[in-house]
């Protein structure tokens, strides 16, 4: 989709740190997380919930009462008038999310819209599903978590051994990955500099409960490894005969993020004079099967066009990158240059809690043009089922 008139306030997108699965977050449920960080979210920002005549709620993985997950999420925050969709799309569930309020907004339909994001990977549910036909009638069941990760029931494969594919084809080898793979945490490096002063531009804390004990804040990324050239040359391939080790593909994760959506006049009230930032456009593609890591280029392209621009154009990219091989590929066939994407972190480093994942790319991106005064940016990601997506947009400071 094309959009003229969506806006996003300065300081208008926001992320709780992530914590790598079974963490700090692991018996919290995603809909209470997520409600945390938006109440405090708004709060620091002054932000009145009435405003909002919608709300979308991003959420791959259920958790209990997730059937009325977004009502419950605006009324708890203090807007009980509203409601919205629940949306679904595994990693690109963030651009489905704006994509839809944007839309929600560009019609006129709305003047400003919630976003929302959360997903707790740690725990996934087993579902258990009625099978009368089954001697004695025993269920079937299913590890929501563990069988999505392990296999794509068109493609037949896992994500793992659509990144394989694509190494292979593409003749990408075990030394360029280990050497993006460590530029990549070198660039997230960038991001603790100065006690956090990158991630503190649009990170929210969020609540742990610790019983007789109260509760603490997690203001920081929990889970996140260190590495080196000689710590990732001694992993070995986690598939027989490939190039991808364990380091050089991220790791599941809890968090949740928020974004407000509104027209250009209230975006400028609301941001007090930091400026604005303006979605442009968006896009959806889906490649062979088995072939994921391929998807975010047709989707960057498509955005790209529908905005009016070029790889040529932009002042910065951030891409939900689960593989290394995702980035490669991507370089390779666009002709950006590798260390300028990415350029404070991406979701190969800080985890990937699936939900949000997008959306704390977007605010990353956002806050890397804002340093830089403006610009155009994109950000592009794989999602399962071969498929991606990609935002483009415009920080106007």
């Amino acid at each position: 989709m094309r959009f003229q008139k969506a806006f996003v306030p300065a300081g208008g997108i926001w992320s709780s740190p992530f914590v790598r699965w079974q963490g700090s977050l692991s018996a919290i449920n995603s809909i209470d997380l997520a409600v945390d960080l938006t109440q405090r979210a708004l709060g620091d920002r002054g932000i009145d919930p009435s405003i909002f005549s919608r709300i979308v709620l991003g959420q791959t993985i259920p958790q209990e009462r997730s059937f009325y997950a977004p009502s419950e999420v605006a009324a708890r925050i203090g807007a009980p008038g509203i409601s919205g969709p629940l949306v679904v799309q595994a990693c690109a569930t963030s651009a489905a999310c704006i994509e839809s309020a944007a839309a929600g907004v560009e019609d006129g339909q709305d003047e400003a819209v919630l976003v929302v994001a959360t997903d707790r990977l740690s725990n996934g549910p087993l579902l258990i599903f009625p099978s009368s036909d089954a001697p004695g009638g025993e269920p079937r069941t299913e590890q929501w978590v563990r069988a999505s990760f392990e296999r794509d029931p068109w493609a037949g494969v896992g994500p793992l051994h659509t990144a394989e594919a694509v190494a292979r084809e593409e003749g990408i080898d075990r030394a360029e990955l280990d050497d993006v793979t460590l530029l990549r945490y070198a660039q997230y490096g960038r991001a603790l500099e100065d006690d956090r002063a990158f991630q503190r531009r649009y990170f929210v804390p969020v609540t742990v409960p610790q019983g007789r004990r109260g509760s603490r804040l997690v203001t920081e990324d929990e889970g996140v490894v260190t590495t080196s050239a000689d710590a990732l040359a001694r992993l070995k391939p986690v598939l027989d005969g490939g190039v991808i080790t364990y380091g050089m593909q991220t790791h599941p994760a809890d968090g949740t993020a928020g974004m407000i959506l509104t027209t250009e006049s209230r975006a400028r009230v609301m941001s007090g004079g930091k400026g604005v930032v303006q979605i442009l456009a968006s896009a959806s593609a889906r490649v062979e099967k088995g072939r994921m890591p391929k998807a975010p280029v047709p989707a960057a392209r498509r955005a790209l066009d529908r905005a009016g621009l070029t790889f040529h154009d932009l002042h910065a990219i951030t891409t939900h990158n689960p593989f290394t091989v995702n980035d490669v590929y991507f370089a390779r066939q666009t002709g950006v240059a590798i260390d300028t994407m990415n350029e404070y972190g991406s979701s190969l480093v800080w985890g990937h809690p699936q939900g949000p994942t997008g959306l704390r790319a977007i605010a990353e991106l956002v806050e890397t043009l804002r340093v830089r005064g403006g610009g155009y940016g994109l950000f592009t990601g794989c999602a399962a089922g071969d498929m991606g997506m990609a935002i483009v947009l415009r920080v106007d400071d």
